[in-house]
């Protein structure tokens, strides 16, 4: 009798051991799947994070295509090709002016130490050698520096005006493309607006639905056409400040360029 109730107890340890092993093994698989929910969340978490600035670019994109399309492509494109010979020539005039910027304080002292030493061909070799206006300004001067300084400074004010003029080149186009962009998008407001008023008198009704594409039409395109008149505008008043920039600059050099001859004139032809 002892050994059957030392089985059945033998029997109930075993049984007791089992199911906690199990319950042990059942807590654990719940845990790891717990943080593997956890670290999927996660993960997904962080790739909508990276890919939302993308979705949204290429939202914005896709937008602007839209709306372009939905401007009628015929004014729209008119729009787009004013905007890009405009901008074309602004950045022609910027490489072009950025090129004609010298150090000029330091070409009118190479060409003060050249003539204080009598070598009137060595000041002319730095300007030759020296690109921009006020280089070339200084050239023509010193090619008539031996014919008094009357003629140099009518030679260098007469050649001044030409630079001048170099330097202003093509900023009339840019205008022109200013005064274009916008226009273009009134005109397109205007053919919206009778759009519009076709859709209405063929339907009948003054519905905002009939209404809506015209007017959609003549909005996009006067949008459009501003905003590539201020970009042009933006570049067009950047090129008139180094225009203006360069101007004083061969001002100043041309009644340095005097000076520096009028002491040559002094020292050598007494």
């Amino acid at each position: 009798m002892k050994k059957v109730f030392a089985f059945i107890a033998m029997t109930g340890l075993l049984i007791g051991a089992n199911q906690t092993i199990n319950a042990q093994d059942a807590v654990e698989s719940a845990a790891e799947e717990v943080q593997e929910q956890v670290v999927e969340a996660a993960e997904e978490t962080t790739d909508e994070i990276v890919q939302a600035p993308v979705e949204e670019q290429k939202s914005i994109h896709k937008n602007i295509k839209v709306k372009f399309i939905e401007g009628n492509a015929g004014f729209m494109s008119l729009v787009a090709v004013a905007m890009i010979i405009g901008l074309a020539l602004c950045i022609e005039r910027i490489i072009f002016l950025s090129l004609c910027e010298i150090n000029s304080k330091k070409l009118l002292e190479d060409i003060q130490a050249s003539l204080e030493n009598g070598d009137i061909e060595g000041a002319k070799k730095i300007c030759r050698d020296t690109r921009g206006p006020v280089a070339s300004i200084c050239y023509q001067g010193l090619m008539r520096i031996d014919q008094g300084l009357d003629v140099v400074e009518r030679s260098v004010v007469s050649y001044g005006s030409v630079q001048a003029s170099n330097l202003e080149k093509n900023l009339s186009w840019i205008t022109l493309f200013i005064a274009m962009s916008p226009s273009l998008g009134f005109l397109g407001t205007v053919i919206g607006m009778v759009q519009a008023f076709d859709d209405i008198q063929q339907a009948g009704d003054i519905s905002p639905t009939v209404v809506a594409g015209g007017m959609k039409v003549a909005l996009i395109t006067t949008i459009f056409g501003i905003i590539v008149a201020l970009i042009l505008q933006v570049f067009y008043n950047y090129i008139l400040s180094k225009v203006e920039a360069l101007n004083t600059d061969m001002e100043n050099s041309s009644v340095s360029l005097l000076d520096i001859i009028l002491k040559y004139n002094l020292k050598f032809k007494k």
